[in-house]
């Protein structure tokens, strides 16, 4: 008998692909196949897809408001739902779903004009603008948060609130958080994601350095860093004689946070929702100048249970950094609270509750 397909759609980003990984690797336990619509960011992240293939459909996002702009997007978006809809027929999906960005939108409107059940699901505290397009057509709309701000109230009936799904290495890395003494190794851990990891080569090092010597004795640090900075990041902290391990990516993240006394990120949701699956405290500084401000969103929504610090870029300084670090050295039952309060957070059983509505969706393509 062939398995049933269920096709997913998501952007290049960490923060769209990491639960669409997160729903294959369940999908396939429930003996789904799964096939991926993307674009090529997703290389980037050094992971294989979980699935049977990996599709790409033409697609844009609005640059410009000249006619220009609108016509070569129209264009664009035509081209990708012809692609898809030959895609649907191709591989008879029962239910097309979508985690947002712009590669989403061929696919999903595919699926609609197909009457082939659909499903978005978004991550973050706000939800983005290739959703609150998709929620007018998608049969139903799941949602990490339940204060999730564009979602519409007459699009309730059709919501679940089911939290982030979060990939299977991450559920393996989780274990508790270990209490430290104040004169034991502070285990640190920085990295930037898909877009922010300069910000940390800049600041992060000088504030490091600052610290007085009993406390850079004590840190064990764990850093990603871009290539382009590298070098002037590692010779910072070999004069400063800081023990670091730096790298430009780390397949092996989750384990890396688990490990990690204190985190220093940006707040993507992917980001966020592992902090508390695992139950690592953060210090967060959301990605600036965003169109919606989602990850402010996403780091307010974990500071305010007191499982991490939200420090906006502008204020994200050598000074502040250095002085947040010696306070939470110095306070290890603190961090340790904080650690239980992101705890609080964590949806471990999102991903399995994520299926169950697709689950539903497929049996009425039945």
């Amino acid at each position: 008998m062939t398995k049933p397909v269920i096709m997913i759609a998501a952007g290049g980003t960490g923060g769209h692909l990491f639960p669409a990984f997160a729903l294959a690797q369940e999908l396939k336990r429930r003996d789904y196949e799964v096939d991926l619509v993307t674009d090529v960011r997703a290389d980037q992240y050094g992971i294989e897809f979980p699935g049977r293939s990996v599709h790409h459909v033409p697609s844009a996002t609005l640059r410009g408001r000249s006619p220009l702009a609108f016509i070569k997007l129209a264009t664009t978006l035509l081209r990708g739902i012809w692609r898809a809809r030959a895609l649907l027929k191709d591989t008879h999906p029962a239910v097309v779903v979508g985690f947002g960005g712009y590669p989403t939108v061929p696919p999903l409107l595919a699926a609609r004009l197909a009457g082939v059940p659909s499903l978005i699901h978004d991550a973050n505290a706000v939800m983005g603008r290739a959703n609150r397009l998709l929620s007018r057509f998608a049969s139903n709309i799941a949602l990490t948060f339940k204060k999730t701000k564009h979602h519409r109230q007459s699009d309730q009936p059709r919501t679940r609130i089911v939290g982030m799904p979060v990939r299977d290495a991450v559920l393996e890395a989780v274990k508790p958080y270990q209490t430290r003494s104040g004169a034991e190794a502070f285990s640190l851990l920085v990295f930037g994601g898909s877009q922010g990891a300069r910000v940390f080569a800049d600041i992060v090092p000088d504030a490091l350095t600052r610290l007085p010597q009993a406390y850079r004795a004590r840190l064990k640090l764990v850093q990603q860093v871009r290539d382009e900075d590298m070098e002037r990041v590692s010779a910072a902290y070999t004069q400063a004689g800081i023990n670091s391990e730096l790298a430009t990516f780390f397949p092996d993240l989750p384990q890396r946070m688990s490990n990690a006394h204190l985190v220093i990120a940006r707040s993507g949701a992917s980001t966020v929702a592992e902090l508390t699956v695992l139950g690592r405290p953060a210090i967060l500084v959301p990605l600036p100048h965003a169109i919606d401000n989602d990850q402010l969103e996403n780091a307010t929504q974990l500071q305010e249970v007191g499982g991490a610090w939200c420090i906006e870029q502008a204020e994200f300084t050598a000074e502040r950094l250095r002085d947040e670090i010696m306070r939470l050295a110095d306070s290890p039952e603190g961090i340790s609270l904080a650690a239980k309060a992101a705890l609080s957070l964590g949806e471990p059983q999102a991903v399995a509750r994520l299926a169950d509505v697709i689950e539903e969706l497929a049996r009425t393509r039945v």
